[in-house]
């Protein structure tokens, strides 16, 4: 498993399996209570807060549903949701490219692999692995897929389901050559577990081992090793982090010769992390310093990232140093790329041959192939069409093939091969596209945020679209975690939005990863209002270039870029008409007492410390709705097995609403998880809901 995916699976939670799903936030005091009528709202599936929900339901999709243009927004998002016009991709691993399918067949999903040489001519041979729908019909569950790790040169795996989509999740382990689960294999109840293989008879687990062994997020801090044959229960420790750490995970890293170093994780804060080789009698820290990540191995080399200055290299830098030096108080550090003021490193990813970098420049993706020998690294660029978003799509560290997409927004996934030692991309396969984009344009301003910063924006909309504020406008942002908003093609935003004549918005605002590690750290904890002040000054920049008028603007954005959206509706109602709320934060008062919300506290601060308690009071959703005469009258979704942002901030959110006699629209899927759709069939019924409230807002 890569490393940087463990590090992304922090913005997870963990529900404890040892408790009901009624019982999901900390004891709360008398006088919270007094303060916040709605607590019982929090109860995720407690009886009265499911009426609740169910009566909230009703009345929003007997408003949205019974819309005329419902059923044809909803058959055509149907049809893209099951569209077979999409790249198959997925993990490189001896020979075979491995990949989880879901169409109008197999709505819940097919886990499958095909020899890589047929699959890089375009005519994949596929074998199905695992068919979830099958097993879900057998064993009478709501299987979702989540994950397969798989021990190399071997035909076991280990298989994570989850029930309803929730981020908690089983492990089994599952045979591929006789396509089925292994009798008396290794198995892990639900939590949020993660596991590694050591080897074939080994696994190193990190999960929920019993009263006291998770931290305050809800994560494992204890890694044991597991011997085939023997309980869980009997499992030998091999670390052990601290209860107020966020969380400690197993991994391995893989060289290109096939040699493998087992290592632990401690993630210290959100984003501070001790690294530590368990392949020694006692786990043996690594040298790094607390804002880095291991991104892999090659040749020896050890290859992380900066998310802060450390030994020569600048923030934002791309490093290695060899692996034998790890417990060197100052190893020979080198620096494979440094980037820019405009410049980012989105992924990493090792072949056989070579690192393989994706990358940013003024938030338009590149590709960067970096080769080590004589001691040295050289780097050269791999040639990809321009102004668009580039994505790994499968690669091995022990593997010379390698597979990246492109995309922008008007052009759909093409997938190439890696080829020449991943010096050359080929096209393998362009999709067609889903929607007439034909007359449409993308154009990329700049606007000025109330500190000075130029502010990035990418606008699709037709070339002949009057600029007489009339077009209809959708704005999308997110602003946090180090996650980069980049040009990127939607089927369902193409289809439901700008066919019909509405306009397309991304804003580059500071929380995200687009200009590196900086960007990001610009609006942490009590600096978090820039952020606010980003996406407000590409409000005003798009009415001042007539591009639309907030009669006609409407604004959307899920979890952190739910918070975004709340905290905006809050501080300039004025300047909009319609807001997709989606699996929203709104309770920042409470966040680190739901679920994971402590370990976001690095994000957000802490609603503890007095200095910035008293900054999420400025800007917190929930506690700060007021009946204003401009609120537009909002949509917020959520699910009711997420078990990353809790619902309660949804249901509360818009109890108060209630109370206040503010209009507002709700709906919670009752499956889903954080994504708020557990299959392809919901996923596609949410973006109709979602398109017919924007058509209502700001079309009619």
């Amino acid at each position: 498993m890569r490393l940087a995916a463990i590090a992304s699976a922090l913005t997870g939670a963990l529900v404890l399996a040892s408790c009901s799903t009624t019982q999901t936030s900390a004891p709360t005091s008398t006088a919270t209570m007094i303060e916040d009528p709605y607590l019982w709202l929090e109860e995720i599936e407690g009886e009265r807060a499911i009426a609740w929900v169910r009566e909230q339901n009703e009345r929003s999709l007997s408003t949205l549903e019974s819309d005329p243009r419902y059923a044809e927004l909803h058959r055509e998002a149907l049809a893209i949701a099951n569209n077979r016009d999409r790249l198959a991709v997925g993990s490189v691993r001896e020979g075979y490219l491995y990949n989880f399918w879901q169409d109008e067949t197999h709505v819940r999903g097919i886990w499958r692999r095909s020899p890589l040489a047929a699959y890089a001519r375009n005519a994949p041979e596929w074998e199905t692995l695992l068919d979830i729908d099958a097993l879900a019909q057998t064993e009478n569950a709501n299987w979702v897929f989540k994950a397969a790790h798989c021990l190399p040169r071997s035909t076991r795996c280990m298989i994570s389901l989850s029930d309803g989509g929730r981020d908690a999740s089983v492990w089994r382990e599952y045979d591929i050559a006789r396509h089925a689960f292994v009798e008396d294999g290794f198995s892990l109840p639900e939590a949020k577990s993660e596991i590694a293989w050591l080897d074939a008879d080994t696994l190193l687990v990190g999960t929920d081992w019993g009263e006291g062994t998770l931290t305050e997020s809800g994560y494992p801090y204890i890694i044991k090793s597991w011997r085939r044959g023997t309980r869980l229960a009997e499992a030998d420790e091999v670390m052990r982090g601290q209860r107020q750490d966020v969380g400690v995970f197993p991994s391995v890293l893989e060289d290109a010769d096939g040699s493998r170093t087992p290592i632990a994780i401690e993630a210290d804060t959100f984003f501070e992390s001790s690294y530590w080789r368990l392949d020694g009698g006692s786990a043996q820290r690594i040298t790094l310093p607390a804002k880095s990540t291991i991104q892999g191995l090659h040749r020896g080399q050890l290859i992380f990232t900066l998310e802060e200055p450390w030994s020569g290299l600048p923030q934002g830098a791309l490093g290695s140093y060899p692996l034998s030096e790890s417990a060197t108080e100052r190893p020979n550090v080198q620096a494979l790329f440094s980037p820019a003021s405009r410049q980012s490193i989105e992924s990493v990813a090792t072949t056989r041959d070579a690192v393989l970098v994706t990358g940013y420049e003024n938030v338009r993706g590149r590709l960067l192939r970096f080769s080590f020998a004589g001691n040295a690294w050289r780097t050269t660029e791999v040639e990809l069409p321009p102004n668009g978003s580039i994505g790994m799509a499968g690669a091995s560290p022990t593997e010379a093939a390698a597979f990246v997409t492109f995309s922008d927004f008007l052009s759909p996934s093409t997938l190439y091969a890696l080829e020449d030692q991943a010096t050359r991309a080929r096209q393998v396969r362009a999709l067609p596209q889903l929607y007439d984009a034909s007359g449409l344009i993308v154009e990329q301003f700049e606007a000025e945020s109330r500190d000075g910063t130029q502010v990035p924006y990418f606008v699709v909309r037709r070339r002949d679209t009057p600029l007489d504020g009339s077009t209809p406008t959708l704005l999308y942002a997110y602003g946090g975690f180090q996650i980069s908003m980049t040009p990127g093609y939607s089927g369902y935003v193409g289809k439901l939005w700008l066919e019909r004549g509405g306009a397309y918005v991304v804003a580059n605002i500071r929380g995200g990863g687009e200009f590196g590690p900086a960007w990001h750290q610009a609006g942490l904890r009590t600096r978090r209002q820039v952020i606010y002040d980003d996406f407000y000054a590409v409000e005003r920049d798009l009415v001042q270039r007539g591009i639309t008028s907030p009669r006609r603007l409407g604004i959307m954005g899920g979890s952190n870029g739910g918070l975004l959206m709340g905290v905006m509706l809050n501080q300039h109602p004025e300047m909009i008409n319609a807001a997709v709320v989606q699996v929203p934060l709104l309770d920042m008062l409470r966040f680190d007492r739901l679920l994971a919300g402590a370990s976001w506290v690095d994000e957000y601060g802490s609603p503890s410390n007095p200095e910035e308690r008293a900054f999420l009071e400025t800007i917190s959703p929930y506690q700060n709705l007021r009946a204003q005469p401009d609120f537009p009258l909002p949509f917020v979704l959520t699910s009711t097995k997420d078990d990353r942002v809790h619902p309660g901030h949804a249901r509360k959110y818009v109890a108060r609403m209630e109370e206040l006699g503010m209009p507002v629209l709700y709906y919670e899927n009752i499956d889903g998880g954080h994504s708020a759709a557990a299959n392809l069939n919901e996923a596609a019924r949410r973006r109709a809901l979602e398109f017919t409230y924007l058509t209502q807002r700001l079309i009619d």
